[in-house]
């Protein structure tokens, strides 16, 4: 055995070579991308034995060298966990194995192209090897005579030989990129979506090109920043002498005296596949920011506080099937392929460039029943992910990035999963999970996490109105969306723990087909917390056993205009929350709703769709019960006249949201009675057209948002002994004329949110004796009115806002 620069590298270099030698052919699941890491290994044997001849030539092994043997030594315990790890464990390790091959494939390239001594002097100065070979891009023609240019270096990498699907997005980030007072523009999309593509597609624009000339950087910045490794590439580019770096101030002091020589020309920089976590990265080129150049970074996080990020969507259907074409190699063999075929697969790959791609290529060739057999597989419930490892591991990639600080992120991306198919979540209900199972108890910081995935391009988050972004705890018209793709990314993070281990079931039934494990009462008990059940509207409400005596979070969905509650229900004795939602055309009739009666931890109740009248005839009593929420539900008498009496079935009750139902036209008195409640939200429920005389008597309400009911023409005078109001909304309420006369009572009334209010015409005086009131929310017509007052009002601030309503999400989320 040949001594590679000193005992300690050799055996890890042979250890690392055996431990492949030994799995490449037991783990059939990462048979390639270990025979990947052998070839290289074989290829790097007589390459090292040079480096070690060379090394000994200098005076000891380099520390940069002995980076070398640490990653090497990694990669064997890397190896030895895939071996022991079960089949539902291997998918983590999938990225890892291709970081490290490709870590090894780029050593090797170096070593070939450059000559060892090279090496030598390129290893000094830098940490570690991943940071080396994660620098070099495009097709590296290093000179050794360094008076000459040097290329390879930053280099803009050759445009792939077919490109689909870019031409309009183009065009629009050029639009971005050229706008005036532009410095960088962040090119966000989830992994496999085709930012590189679109960033070197630009590159080689004739457009750009002529902007600027040769003056085009392109840098791969990867999981691992390296700044003094970006500024030598920056010099190596333009040919110019290498500098010496002592510190991360003389890099940056470097890298401004390198953008003001170049700068004195329009310059274009290509930052690609920046990750979350090396904003650093970008302030330093944001700091230094010149009139001349322009910077374009790649990353699957939008960096918002670096501008106005540009979203690359999905490919539609022509351009997809364009895409998979080519892929697949189709040409003749078109010809007895029937175009049904190709349709069903491009539509399982919904849209996703990387899906199509890795497909294609994965069915070029192959006998036209393993493109049936594909296709059945999928319609079975297979995912596409299953079959497409190389796929599997880039979107995994996202997922591993989140650290164990970000751990309960990726919990809530998993959580994603649970929902139906092509459905809209409503970010309330994520709100209510999240609160009962991860113990978030603030509202604003469920949503804080909606914003961190849809940062990571892991889910998008809509609000419905543009002028919905007053910070006062209203989410109604929050709603994520999410590709499918990404979707089935979450499911398989919940299947690769055996179903008797999991934390979450999420269980979706066509037809009275109960899943065969159900069917046969396998498992006399599950541990889930979090519980998902769909059903379609071939469904007959026959359910079978099933024991989840730890569930926490139920949530059905379903589509028959009947339904009923499982029994197994009644023995959920943890069940904190409850979602019911009917994706029927119109409110679901619900049987069995006595089921939750005397359930000693339900904390929260959310109805979608759901008639009230259909569960009021149940007496029920839920002292636990704090926050229940009604969408767009038909109330009818469901207060009035049913068995219900709501103080007695919630005395409880914190918490009450009724959201877009239209036939609500009066609020039912004994409401009044719910003495706990502190926040009463009544929204977008046109007919309302008038409040309990009583209201009053909720002595404890801190928030009364009664936004967007047309109808409503007057707050009841009782109003004034709501002493403990901290926030009123009446907002686009239309027909209110007059506020109460003593409204002045209102103590403790903080914010004020009145826009669109057309018909009042004025304001009680006692608006002046509002001295907690800090924050008034109107149009311009309202803020007229209290010009009169605003002298006397010193601390008020009045936010004036347009009203812009948006429906879009009324439709089915597209990529």
């Amino acid at each position: 055995m040949v001594i590679i620069c000193g005992a300690g590298l050799a055996v890890t270099f042979w250890a690392l070579c055996d431990s492949v030698k030994q799995v490449k052919d037991q783990i059939l699941m990462f048979k390639p991308q270990l025979g990947d890491i052998k070839s290289t290994l074989d290829s790097l044997q007589p390459l090292i034995k040079e480096m070690a001849e060379c090394e000994k030539e200098l005076d000891g092994p380099e520390e940069e060298l002995e980076n070398l043997r640490v990653e090497m030594e990694e990669g064997v315990e890397l190896i030895r966990k895939c071996s022991e790890a079960s089949r539902f464990k291997k998918y983590k390790y999938g990225s890892r194995l291709v970081e490290l091959s490709k870590s090894l494939q780029r050593l090797l390239g170096i070593l070939k192209v450059q000559g060892i001594r090279d090496v030598k002097k390129a290893l000094v100065s830098v940490r570690n090897v991943e940071n080396v070979v994660h620098r070099i891009e495009g097709n590296c023609v290093i000179q050794n005579n360094q008076s000459e240019k040097i290329e390879g270096w930053c280099a803009v990498p050759e445009t792939p030989t077919i490109t689909v699907g870019l031409d309009l997005p183009l065009r629009e980030l050029k639009m971005k990129l050229f706008k005036d007072g532009v410095s960088m523009v962040i090119l966000t999309a989830p992994g496999g979506c085709g930012k590189t593509t679109l960033a070197t597609k630009l590159c080689h624009d004739a457009e750009v090109k002529d902007k600027f000339k040769s003056n085009v950087f392109f840098v791969t910045v990867s999981k691992k920043p390296n700044l003094y490794l970006i500024v030598k590439e920056l010099y190596h580019r333009t040919g110019a002498q290498v500098p010496n770096f002592q510190s991360e101030g003389t890099a940056v002091s470097w890298l401004q005296q390198f953008l003001k020589q170049t700068g004195q020309n329009p310059m274009l920089l290509v930052l690609d596949d920046v990750w979350a976590g090396s904003e650093f990265i970008l302030e330093k080129f944001d700091e230094l920011k010149m009139t001349n150049y322009k910077i374009l970074v790649t990353s699957r996080s939008a960096f918002p506080r670096f501008g106005s990020p540009y979203y690359l969507e999905c490919l539609n259907r022509e351009d997809a099937m364009a895409l998979f074409h080519h892929a697949a190699s189709l040409g003749d063999r078109n010809s007895y392929i029937s175009e049904d075929l190709p349709r069903k697969i491009v539509e399982r790959c919904m849209g996703y460039p990387l899906a199509i791609t890795v497909v294609g290529r994965s069915l070029c060739g192959q006998p036209i029943e393993i493109w049936q057999k594909r296709v059945l597989e999928w319609s079975r419930g297979s995912s596409v992910l299953e079959s497409e490892h190389d796929l599997l591991d880039c979107l995994q990639r996202s997922l591993d990035a989140l650290d164990e600080e970000k751990s309960l992120i990726r919990e809530c991306f998993i959580d994603l999963g649970l929902f139906p198919e092509d459905k809209r979540i409503s970010a309330t209900v994520l709100i209510d999970m999240w609160a009962e199972v991860y113990g978030i108890n603030e509202d604003i910081s469920s949503i804080v996490n909606l914003y961190e995935l849809a940062s990571r391009s892991l889910a998008n988050l809509v609000v419905t109105r543009k002028d919905n972004k007053d910070s006062d705890g209203y989410y109604t018209e929050h709603f994520v969306t999410q590709h499918d793709m990404l979707r089935e990314l979450a499911i398989l993070q919940m299947s690769q723990e055996p179903l008797q281990h999991r934390m979450r079931l999420m269980i979706d039934i066509c037809g009275d087909n109960l899943p065969m494990w159900w069917k046969e009462q396998n498992y006399e008990s599950l541990i889930a917390r979090l519980v998902s059940i769909s059903t379609d509207e071939g469904f007959s409400s026959k359910w079978q056993n099933l024991q989840l005596p730890e569930a926490e979070v139920l949530i059905l969905n379903f589509q028959t205009k009947y339904y009923a509650l499982p029994e197994f229900v009644e023995k959920m004795n943890k069940l904190k929350t409850l979602v019911l939602t009917s994706y029927g055309i119109t409110p679901a009739e619900l049987n069995n709703f006595q089921l939750v009666d005397s359930k000693p931890n339900l904390k929260r109740i959310r109805l979608e769709r759901i008639s009230i009248p259909s569960i009021s005839r149940y007496p029920i009593q839920l002292k636990s019960l704090q926050k229940i929420s009604l969408f767009m539900c038909r109330i009818g008498q469901g207060f009035g006249n049913g068995s219900i009496h709501i103080s007695e079935a919630f005395p409880n009750l914190v918490e009450m949201n009724i959201d877009y139902c239209n036939d609500l036209v009066e609020l039912p008195p004994q409401l009044c009675d719910l003495v706990q409640l502190k926040k009463l939200s009544v929204t977008n429920s046109h007919k309302l057209s008038a409040l309990p005389e009583d209201i009053g008597n909720l002595v404890n309400l801190e928030l009364l948002r009664l936004r967007c009911c047309t109808d409503l023409s007057e707050l009841p005078g009782s109003v004034r002994n709501l002493k403990k109001l901290n926030l009123l909304d009446i907002s686009d309420c239309f027909s209110i004329k007059e506020l109460p006369e003593d409204i002045g009572e209102l103590c403790n009334l903080e914010r004020l949110n009145m826009r669109q209010c057309s018909r009042l015409n004025e304001l009680p005086s006692s608006v002046l004796d509002l001295e907690q009131l800090k924050e008034v929310t109107c149009d311009e017509e309202t803020e007229i009115l209290w010009e009169p007052f605003l002298p006397f009002l010193k601390n008020i601030h009045m936010k004036v806002v347009k009203e812009d309503i948006n429906l879009n999400w009324l439709h089915k989320a597209q990529c």
